[in-house]
């Protein structure tokens, strides 16, 4: 399950990052932010899993 929530946080962060640097080439910037609001989810989300991984060691 872990592996899986690992794998959906990366997933996360490429769509965030490939949204922003959309935005950025039209000039979007409503489609920059959200890029950047998804990208920070995925991030949190990868930490929160980090986290749970150093405690369960």
């Amino acid at each position: 399950m872990a592996a899986e929530k690992k794998t959906q946080a990366k997933v996360e962060q490429a769509k965030g990052t490939a949204k922003e640097t959309a935005g950025r080439a039209v000039g979007n910037e409503r489609l920059t932010a959200d890029g950047r609001a998804e990208r920070a989810k995925g991030d949190m989300r990868e930490a929160k899993e980090k986290a749970k991984d150093a405690f369960r060691r």
